[in-house]
This record gives structure tokens, C-alpha cells and sequence, in this order.
């Protein structure tokens, strides 16, 4: 972004809300992946065409239901027609992405808008010949990443087997309730742990949830000293047992805007930035340059791409945090039993010539 005193500065939005835009149609086109026997994700490809060229992207909601039901029944949305990029958005703003579709209540509707948004991105860039990168003048680099498997009953065992064969990885990990002193301290002694998420700002009812409990986070960052400690859910019990740790705490769920993130209960020296929580490309460049502008370190996460989604991640990755412990791996080391052959940390950038794309995606 250019200097906020200059006054030819201009925000990372605008250098994208002029593109020109025309949508003459939309198709979808269902992925799923087995990760485990019992663990299968659905996510779907939006993919919009005009002018003889399509602009592609993918839908991440974590509802199995919705996902089926989009790609059977997807909603006639008023969207053809010339626009730009923030004409387009505005658009969209007016319409709803999951008509149709029951969701669980309290629900946020920011992944799917996300998919139309990005996917637009894509194609207003394709059509005027020009890549991501080169619209925000950001040259991609590459993109240093970790891993966050799903750990099962055996964490220390899933982290030795893919050191075994990763020795370089580095992980975000999902504690549980049991995790004891002995296991904290195993784990730590890979050296391989980057951040903890204590998933903590969840509601109690979702299944992701972990209950705030004070003798487990003291545990955990006192076992895990350099690990960042990601979504702590606040109690005076769990305040007090942080706070000498209050350096390390980073956000996630709570940030969906510059002005969230100034009303968290302790400011961050980082925060992790999940384009589909953000929902929409405004605010996703807001809080990029906001966190420029105050020295916010910022990593990427994923929500469970399973395709384009994943590469787009990364791009941004590559532009604005290419140093961070991005949340953004390939795909493949999520598999239950993951291939011995992964790319390695940092991923070698693949930006497409033109458009909103990344490696195989970018043609």
C-alpha cells in the first residue's frame, strides 16, 4: 500500500475495485477427499465464464448438508452482467449465497460469499490480462508453511511418523482436555510445534470446540514456550494463568474486520487470516493493510481446501506473510497416511500469469 500520507495513497481494495467484469454464467462442480476411513470433506468449485474465459474458486462451508444440497440445487443468483470487481461485491451483498439451504443456527455465511468473490477475482483478472500480483504490485515469494493433522488418540505417534519422513515440517496442533505434562513435553521436544490452538472462542456446542480450563493452557504454554497460542477462550482463571504469556496469544475466529481486531481483549502481536472467515475481498485487504499499518504479524490459515481454495491461500501467503507458520500445506499432508514424497517448506511460488491462480489451477 502506498504511503497513508501521500495523497495518491491507496488501499490494497481499491487497486482491484475498478477491474472490469462480465459474468455471462456460473457452473459448479463437487470435490471430496478421504482424509481417514470415518473423515470425508466435501467442498465445491464456483466457477464463473464470460467472455470466453472462467475465473474459478472453491466453497469451503463446513457443512457436509449444504455442500450436497449446493451442488444439486444451486440457488439462481441475479449475477450476469457487466460489473466490476466492487460493483460485483455490492451485488452480492444484496442476495443470499445459501438460499435454500438450512444451516445450523448462528451459522456464518462468509465462506460461501468468499467462493463468488474470489472466483470473480479470478475472472475480472483473466479478462483484463493481468495476474494477482501484479494488480497489487506484490512480487510472490516463497511460502514457508505447517502442518495440522488430525492427531486421533496418538498425537506423539502422528508428529514422530511425519518427522520420520518430513524432518523439516512444523506443525499447528489441536490439544485435547487430556493432554498431560509427559505428552506436552514429548511433543515439545520435537521442536517442531509452531502454534497451539486452543480453540477456545468457539460455542461450547460446536464439536471444535475446546473448554477453557486453566491448568490445561498453563500446561501448554509453559510446555510449548515459542509456540504462538492461538483463540484462548478468556475466563479470570484462564486470564490469570496467560498472562505472562500475553506476548504469545493470537486471534483468529473473533477478527473479521480492522475494527475487530481493535476490540479483542488482548491486542495481538499477531493473527491468523482465513480469506473465507473474512467472507468478503474488502475486508480481507483491510485487515491486511491495517495489520501493516500496526505492526500486526499476520500468518494464513486454511478451513479444509481441498481444492483451488488452497492454491488461492497460498497466493496470498506468497504476497503478504510468505515468512509466517502458514496454515496452508499441501493438501496431500492431511491425508490419514500421507504420501513420503510431499513438497517441502517453503513451497516454491506458482502464480499464474493472470488471474487469481496458483500450480496445477493455473491454466
Amino acid at each position: 500500500m502506498a504511503d497513508a500520507g501521500s495523497p495518491t495513497a491507496r488501499t490494497s481494495y481499491e487497486l482491484l475495485a475498478e477491474l472490469p467484469l462480465v459474468v455471462e454464467s456460473c457452473s459448479l462442480e463437487p470435490l471430496s477427499r478421504a482424509f481417514a476411513p470415518a473423515v470425508t470433506r466435501y467442498t465445491t468449485v464456483v466457477r464463473l465464464h464470460g467472455a470466453g474465459l472462467d475465473g474459478i474458486s472453491e466453497d469451503v462451508t463446513p457443512f457436509e448438508p449444504a455442500q450436497l444440497q449446493f451442488v444439486r440445487s444451486p440457488p439462481e443468483l441475479p449475477l450476469v452482467g457487466a460489473w466490476t470487481v466492487d460493483s460485483f461485491a455490492r451485488r452480492l451483498s444484496d442476495v443470499d449465497v445459501y438460499h435454500g439451504t438450512e444451516l445450523p443456527p448462528g451459522f456464518p455465511k462468509t465462506f460461501r460469499r468468499w467462493a463468488y468473490e474470489s472466483a470473480a477475482l479470478d475472472l475480472a483478472l483473466r479478462q483484463t490480462g493481468m495476474s494477482l500480483a501484479q494488480a497489487l504490485g506484490r512480487p510472490p515469494r516463497p511460502v514457508s508453511f505447517v502442518n495440522s493433522p488430525m492427531l486421533g488418540d496418538h498425537p506423539l505417534n502422528v508428529i514422530r511418523e511425519r518427522l520420520q519422513h518430513h524432518p523439516e515440517v512444523r506443525f499447528k496442533l489441536d490439544p485435547a482436555p487430556d493432554w498431560n505434562r509427559t505428552l506436552i513435553e514429548d511433543l515439545a521436544a520435537t521442536e517442531a510445534v509452531a502454534i497451539i490452538d486452543l480453540k477456545g472462542q468457539y460455542p461450547p456446542q460446536a464439536p471444535i470446540s475446546l473448554t477453557p480450563e486453566p491448568g490445561l493452557y498453563e500446561r501448554l504454554a509453559v510446555g510449548f514456550p515459542d509456540a504462538w497460542l492461538e483463540d484462548p477462550g478468556l475466563t479470570p482463571a484462564t486470564r490469570d494463568v496467560l498472562r505472562p504469556h500475553q506476548d504469545r496469544i493470537t486471534w483468529d475466529l473473533p477478527v473479521r474486520t480492522p475494527q475487530d481486531i481493535e476490540q479483542l481483549p488482548i491486542l495481538p502481536r499477531a493473527i491468523n487470516i482465513k480469506p473465507a472467515r473474512h467472507g468478503t475481498l474488502r475486508r480481507l485487504l483491510d485487515v491486511y493493510d491495517h495489520c501493516a499499518d500496526h505492526a500486526i504479524l499476520v500468518y494464513g490459515g486454511g478451513m479444509g481446501e481441498i481444492g483451488p481454495g488452497r492454491g488461492q491461500n497460498q497466493y496470498l501467503a506468497s504476497m503478504f506473510h510468505p515468512d509466517a507458520p502458514n496454515d496452508v500445506a499441501p493438501v496431500a499432508y492431511n491425508d490419514f497416511n500421507p504420501p513420503t514424497d510431499l513438497p517441502v517448506s517453503p513451497l516454491t511460488p506458482r502464480a499464474a500469469a493472470i488471474g487469481f491462480r496458483w500450480g496445477e489451477d493455473s491454466t
